[in-house]
C-alpha cells in the first residue's frame, strides 16, 4: 500500500483489517410440563384437533394474566417446540407479529397454532382477538409459515377459531 508523506510517497506493509459481527443463534430452553400432558409432546404426536391442544393447555386456567403461546409445528403437524410470546394482565396481552415468526423461523416451523387464556374463563374472542388472528394468518402466508388455528382456552371451554370458521 502507497501513503503520501511530507517526504514524498512511501510503500507500507498493509495490515488486513478484521470487521467484527454479531451472530444470531437459536438457543433451546427445556420447559418442565405436567405428567398428564406430556403425552402430546413426548411422542411427537400429531396435532388434528383443536380439543388436544385445548386439553393440553387447559392449565392455564390458573393463571391470573392473559399469556398468549404458540406451538410451532413440523410438516406434519408434530410440535417442535413452543414460545410463551406474551405476559400481559388480566384482559389483555400484547402480541407483535415479529416476536411470532421471528421464533418460528429460528425453529424452522412449518405451521404455527397460537394459544391463550382468558382468565374470565369466557372464550369468546375480543375485537383485538379477531384481529391479532387476522394478521397473524396474512403475514403467516407471506412468510410461508401457516397459521392453523388461534386457540382461546377458557374455563373448562375453549373456542377455536378454524372449527368457527373465523380463520
Amino acid at each position: 500500500m502507497t501513503i503520501e508523506t511530507l517526504f514524498g510517497k512511501e510503500e507500507t506493509a498493509s495490515k488486513p483489517r478484521s470487521i467484527k459481527f454479531r451472530q444470531i443463534k437459536a438457543v433451546y430452553e427445556t420447559l418442565t410440563v405436567r405428567e398428564d400432558i406430556v403425552r402430546l409432546l413426548e411422542n411427537w404426536i400429531e396435532i388434528h384437533l383443536s380439543s388436544q391442544v385445548s386439553d393440553t393447555f387447559q392449565f392455564l386456567m390458573k393463571e391470573t394474566k392473559e399469556i398468549f403461546i404458540t406451538l410451532h409445528l413440523d410438516g406434519k403437524n408434530r410440535i417442535i417446540c413452543m414460545d410463551v410470546v406474551s405476559i400481559g394482565s388480566l384482559n389483555q396481552s400484547i402480541v407483535h407479529m415479529r416476536s411470532v415468526f421471528m421464533t418460528a423461523c429460528l425453529s424452522s416451523a412449518a405451521a404455527i397454532i397460537c394459544v391463550h387464556n382468558h382468565p374470565s374463563g369466557d372464550p369468546t374472542p375480543s375485537s383485538e382477538d379477531i384481529a391479532i388472528t387476522k394478521r397473524l394468518s396474512e403475514a403467516g402466508e407471506l412468510m410461508g409459515i401457516k397459521l392453523l388455528d388461534h386457540i382461546i382456552v377458557g374455563d373448562g371451554n375453549y373456542l377455536s377459531f378454524t372449527e368457527r370458521g373465523l380463520l
